[in-house]
């Protein structure tokens, strides 16, 4: 029989919780001191730490910690020393070189006299001498760089006054050591000091380093399988609080149910397992099932907001449009491989953990957005835009001139934006329409078809008006185009009104704008593309006239000098914009003028309680 879980038990948990908590925040202080950016490969397999009495890891940690920690509060304590003592003998140095006085003397306070030494800035220092000159009897001031060594004499009556007119000029008093000899022999001492002192702290940090390095495996093993134990305690602490029974309920994919129930029965004699799906209203958290090509798009998704339990997830759809755009607007051989190394060398030092995993796929997000640029830019021929031309003379190395054409011809391109435009926007739309059969919103799926008929019947009728472009169908036929659409105008705004009530009836001009204000906006495809190559060409142009610059033999080596020069930094100037540019642009078009049509996100990921055993990327302390 099972028995109660008694309160006593509950404490010991939350005793043993704590404990545990403070030997993990121990172990993240010593790791704090290891180099930033310092990888460890955890060789020994952390479960079998986990599986090890916890007494006994605890016995382990404590004195390694206790002992590290004595290690880091010396030296501590010597770096304070040391500073403290190169400070006054920075300070001593010059005093010591016009006086030869006992250090006594320079920090003297009677009944009558009293001297004192004083760091003033040097900006202050004539300003306290006009406040104070009638308080000093004997003074002398020493230059120092951007500060004023200040020995002063007094009558002590006045040495209130003095030290606050120093302190309110922002200078400070120089503390002198109690010791009864000269300056010059004070600075001998100090300098056997300060060589004395580095060298113990050398030695120190010496055996720190070793000791840390050759305990930093072992540490982070025991970090893992501390945290994990802190994880499985809090599950059991909020198990604890029931009288009877203990439940425990949590969510799990399907496919490891039947794997799950069969372990839990061979480990526990006494178990019930229950299982069910989500009912209406529960938000289950959410694993992505993507093909491994697809997976590194889920970054770009999760950006907007992780996908409902039951929400479609739009991943793929967002994978192949981010990548073409992306491509589209690069769409240069050499731009594309710099994007790819820059993935690969250059970004991750940027990154405070370069081997997580969201990480890993966003630089599989450029990897692949940058093949797709260098598939484009070998097709249409760009290479650094035009360089070809100003190093061979070529007019074009495109293996498609059809593909170069459309993409150099401002006007063929902005069409090509506006027909991929008008694609995506309407697969949106398309999403939307079947979202809204789900939950039974028919205002939603009125406006829907209202908006595909309009274009489909709508655009013709425009093309035929602006640009004297027809259908091979009868004249007639236009005239019933233009009834359809003023009919899907009418259910435009009736949607409105239906979805919206009252308001509907200054919204739904929203609706039509709002759709050619969206497919508008995949114009910047073409502006963000053409200004990659028209960019690119200018640099190579800069650099063509600096090469012919500067007439003779000893000019043209100049001019080839500053033409390269140019060529790299304008080139590298561009990668840097271009690359930000169309990654900030792809991501515009599938957040705002695609995502937002049906995507609503809000999610949470699925996280399972599990031990940690890949490698851990030690970061610096904050």
């Amino acid at each position: 029989e099972s028995e109660e879980l008694k309160p006593v038990d509950k404490e010991t948990i939350e005793q043993e919780r704590r404990t545990i908590s403070d030997l993990v925040a121990s172990i993240n202080d010593l790791l704090a001191h290891i180099p930033k950016g310092e990888r460890i490969s955890l060789r020994e397999d952390v479960e079998v730490i986990y599986t090890r009495p916890f007494d006994e890891v605890a016995a382990e940690v404590r004195p390694l910690c206790t002992k590290l920690n004595n290690m880091h509060q010396r030296a501590a304590t010597l770096n304070e020393e040391l500073a403290e003592t190169a400070e006054l003998q920075r300070y001593l140095s010059p005093i010591g070189q016009r006086l030869d006085i006992r250090l006594r003397d320079l920090s003297f306070s009677g009944s009558y006299l009293f001297s004192q030494v004083f760091i003033v800035p040097d900006e202050a220092y004539e300003a306290l001498c006009r406040t104070i000159k009638h308080q000093l009897l004997e003074s002398i001031a020493i230059a120092l760089r951007s500060e004023v060594i200040f020995y002063v004499v007094g009558r002590t009556e006045d040495r209130k006054t003095i030290e606050s007119a120093v302190k309110s000029g922002g200078g400070k008093v120089l503390e002198i050591p109690e010791e009864d000899v000269t300056v010059r022999r004070f600075l001998e001492l100090a300098a056997a000091k300060i060589h004395s002192v580095e060298e113990e702290t050398e030695k120190l940090n010496t055996q720190i380093d070793n000791i840390t390095k050759e305990s930093s495996e072992k540490l982070v093993l025991y970090r893992e399988a501390l945290s994990a134990e802190a994880d499985r305690l809090a599950v059991l602490e909020k198990a604890s609080e029931a009288r009877y029974v203990t439940l425990i309920e949590g969510w799990m994919p399907e496919s490891s149910l039947e794997a799950t129930i069969s372990q839990l029965k061979d480990s526990i004699s006494h178990v019930f397992v229950d299982t069910r799906r989500p009912e209406e209203g529960e938000e289950p958290p959410t694993k992505l099932r993507n093909a491994t090509a697809l997976k590194p798009f889920q970054v770009i998704v999760n950006l907007f907001g992780t996908p409902k339990y039951n929400e479609w997830d739009p991943t793929p759809i967002v994978a192949y449009s981010f990548a073409a755009f992306f491509g589209l607007m690069l769409c240069d051989v050499a731009y594309a491989i710099g994007i790819i190394l820059a993935a690969r060398f250059v970004i991750r030092r940027f990154v405070d953990d370069p081997y997580s995993e969201g990480y890993r796929l966003f630089q599989r997000v450029l990897y692949i957005s940058g093949a797709v640029a260098l598939v484009l830019g070998l097709l249409s021929g760009n290479y650094l835009g035009d360089v070809y031309y100003l190093l061979f003379g070529l007019e074009s190395v495109a293996l498609l001139e059809p593909v170069r054409d459309m993409l150099a011809n401002p006007i063929s391109f902005i069409v090509l934006s506006i027909i991929l435009g008008l694609i995506h926007v309407n697969i949106a739309h398309a999403m939307a329409l079947i979202c809204a059969v789900r939950k039974g919103d028919r205002g939603a799926v009125v406006n829907k078809i209202a908006l595909f008929t309009l274009q489909l019947f709508g655009i013709p009728v425009i093309l035929l008006w602006l640009f004297n472009i027809s259908l091979p169908v009868n004249p007639g036929t236009y005239t019933i185009f233009m009834y359809i659409v003023g009919a899907s105008v009418v259910a435009i705004v009736v949607s409105s009104f239906m979805q919206q009530g009252g308001l509907g009836a200054i919204f739904w001009i929203l609706d039509l704008t709002g759709l050619l204000g969206d497919v508008m906006s995949y114009a910047r495809l073409a502006g963000v593309g053409l200004a990659t190559f028209y960019l690119a060409s200018s640099f190579n142009m800069l650099a063509q006239e600096f090469s012919g610059l500067i007439p003779g033999a000893v000019g043209v080596i100049i001019g080839v000098i500053i033409a390269v020069a140019v060529l790299i930094f304008g080139h590298f100037i561009n990668l840097a914009l271009s690359g930000i540019g169309c990654f900030v642009h792809s991501l515009r078009l599938c957040f705002v003028e695609f995502l937002s049509k049906f995507y609503e996100g809000g999610g949470e990921d699925y996280s399972p309680l599990q031990l940690k055993t890949r490698p851990v990327f030690v970061k610096e302390r904050a």
